[in-house]
């Protein structure tokens, strides 16, 4: 019988989008751990970023932080061309980058919705894109970051909501078009939280079946599984929630 590895990764490159803070940098410390060299995009937070990718290199491996407003197509290919020369393959697309807003439905503006869309779906879309020729020759994978926003209807939430849903869905058809060189997974993250929390982040937890609000380093375990689990599995959508959407 073979033993799983202690580092999984090994030989492996990781761009992770948006990983400077929060849930992409749990993402990136959890895949250098796992022995990948990692490549992170930022579109403000240069001084995180640096301090994310000296973390980084002090596993052991070889990182990068990468400036991109995923807004803009050519930033995103500029990207995704420097980070593979440095970095010489890419094997994993962690598209974690995203926006959060809440409003009531009547006041959402066209400026506003799309807006939304164009950080949660078109530019993991384009992202995608631009990966794709370098993961096709590795056999590689791409993980979305989606929402348990995306599978239950937030009365005050509805156009993130609506562009994680969009998300999910656009993650199926990637998993469809781009097999079998590609897989193509998601992650449905439910109420995440880090540091200190007030009433209103306990009341999440007393509804969750788990009895807590989730960390950065839960969805970094489960997108740990999806980078180093078998390749066959693709298409797919797994909330960690802790139960909270049941």
């Amino acid at each position: 019988m073979t033993l799983p590895s202690e580092k999984p990764l090994s030989g492996q490159t990781a761009l992770i989008t948006g990983g400077a803070k929060r849930i992409g940098r749990a993402i990136a410390l959890a895949f250098a751990a796992a022995g990948a060299d990692i490549a992170i995009t930022y579109r403000q937070s240069r001084a995180e970023a640096d301090e994310t990718v000296a973390d980084l290199t002090a596993l052991g491996i070889a990182a990068s932080s990468h400036r991109c407003d995923l807004d803009e197509p050519a930033e995103i290919t500029a990207a995704v061309d420097r980070m593979v020369a440095g970095h010489k393959r890419l094997d994993i697309l962690v598209n974690n980058a995203g926006t959060f807003a809440s409003s009531a439905l009547e006041a959402i503006t066209p400026a506003e919705w799309d807006a939304m869309f164009a950080a949660n779906t078109r530019g993991p879309f384009l992202m995608a894109q631009a990966a794709l020729p370098h993961l096709r020759k590795v056999r590689g994978r791409i993980l979305n970051i989606g929402s348990l926003g995306g599978i239950q209807p937030w009365a005050t939430h509805g156009h993130y909501c609506t562009s994680k849903a969009a998300l999910h869905m656009l993650s199926q058809v990637m998993a469809k078009a781009w097999a079998p060189e590609v897989s193509v997974n998601c992650l449905a993250p439910g109420m995440i939280v880090q540091g200190e929390v007030g009433a209103a982040y306990q009341h999440f937890a007393e509804r969750t079946p788990m009895k807590r609000n989730g960390t950065a380093e839960d969805i970094a375990a489960a997108a740990l599984f999806f980078a180093s689990g078998p390749h066959f599995i693709t298409g797919q959508l797994l909330a960690v929630d802790g139960g909270l959407g049941l």
